[in-house]
């Protein structure tokens, strides 16, 4: 998705001219351009209006959103790099942008949907666990997905899909970990809680007719290594 978000120049710095935008229904804000030769990017103070910034993040992009930003006649390609809330009323406070080349490569946090209803569920009484809800890509700008499918319907109980289990897209690539859970059907922990029960139970109960087992030491020995 893109959007555009006019931005004015500003002179002053400080918590006082910060104060000051704010009253006047504006915000702060920095926007960096490019690294270049090992430096640290150089911020252009600017102030914006936090409520169309705010409909550009409560978008389904979110901050993933690509936007022209419009500044003294000129325009330029950014995405929100932060922003500062208040912790009370939830309004933005601050907001920092970096400028984009649209031919590089950018890291970006994409959110996972789940897809379909696992079979562990249906035929097993399994419950769904979704541990990782969004991963890293690398991705050019216009390429940024909107989300990730992840179709569950095949996983069955004790079944999982980790982030090296994602379809290849190549139009980007997935740079979190490939171990990284993203979802699994378990047993509901209640339940868990009981079969647990019920088998040390049986363990517990002598089996009539049955021998005491003789464990020799070097066995036993053997037997608490492979345990740990």
């Amino acid at each position: 998705m893109d959007a555009t978000l006019d931005a004015i120049k500003r002179d002053g710095r400080g918590k006082n001219e910060a104060n000051r935008l704010r009253a006047s229904g504006q915000i702060p804000a920095v926007v960096y351009g490019s690294k270049k030769e090992g430096k640290a990017p150089e911020g252009v103070a600017l102030s914006v209006d936090p409520k169309s910034l705010l409909r550009i993040l409560h978008s389904d992009s979110g901050a993933n959103t690509l936007i022209s930003l419009r500044v003294d006649g000129t325009e330029a390609r950014v995405m929100v790099k932060e922003y500062q809330l208040d912790p009370v009323t939830h309004q933005l406070l601050h907001a920092d942008f970096y400028q984009l080349a649209m031919d590089k490569a950018i890291t970006v946090t994409v959110p996972i949907v789940l897809k379909g209803e696992a079979r562990g569920v249906k035929l097993q009484a399994g419950i769904v666990d979704f541990v990782t809800r969004d991963i890293e890509v690398t991705c050019l700008p216009t390429d940024i997905p909107g989300h990730i499918d992840v179709d569950v319907t095949e996983l069955m109980l004790n079944q999982s899909i980790r982030v090296k289990d994602l379809a290849q897209d190549p139009k980007w690539k997935a740079i979190t970990d490939g171990e990284t859970m993203i979802v699994h059907v378990v047993m509901p922990k209640a339940e868990e809680s009981a079969t647990a029960a019920a088998d040390a139970t049986a363990e517990a109960a002598p089996v009539a007719g049955a021998e005491p087992e003789v464990i020799k030491k070097g066995k036993d020995e053997k037997e608490e290594k492979e345990k740990k």
